[in-house]
């Protein structure tokens, strides 16, 4: 790993094709996108699911709104998902492995991450975001039971 690169890694409870399904949906999106304290409505999200294809977010919160735009550069459902943000260069690429028992590990890995992205802060923010698409992947799998 370079100075510039971050990886995240998770295991979620839930099969493969619904965290895929979590991570391309834009209905799915805005429940978890951003960390804890922001939200980021369903109108601000833009998918277009192929190479070349557009993806941007528009995250609120109580200090303003900050907008990502990316180009998709790989799709390859439901194993790998990229893009590229042209403004800072910063490169992500999400791998799903379907590791049995209706279990998926996620691999985030970002290149070229600029600086105020590789504070301690900053990534536990985005730590956050696992977070909450961990609950929102409870809550589909397990509906409201105790």
């Amino acid at each position: 790993m370079n100075d510039d690169e971050l990886v995240y890694e998770q295991v979620f409870r839930a099969p493969r094709d619904l965290v895929w399904r979590c991570l391309t949906e834009p209905s799915e999106l805005a429940h978890f996108w951003g960390p804890r304290g922001m939200t980021t409505p369903v109108d601000g999200i833009v998918v277009e699911l192929r190479p070349g294809g557009r993806f941007e977010t528009l995250m609120l919160g109580p200090d303003g709104s900050y907008r990502m735009v990316a180009t998709f550069t790989e799709i390859v459902p439901p194993e790998r998902l990229a893009w590229l943000e042209p403004m800072s260069g910063m490169h992500t690429t999400s791998t799903l492995e379907d590791l049995g028992d209706g279990r998926t590990a996620v691999v985030i890995r970002q290149r070229h991450v600029p600086e105020a992205m590789r504070h301690p802060e900053a990534r536990a923010g985005f730590a956050t975001s696992l977070d909450k698409l961990d609950e929102r992947l409870t809550h589909l799998t397990q509906g409201d039971r105790p």
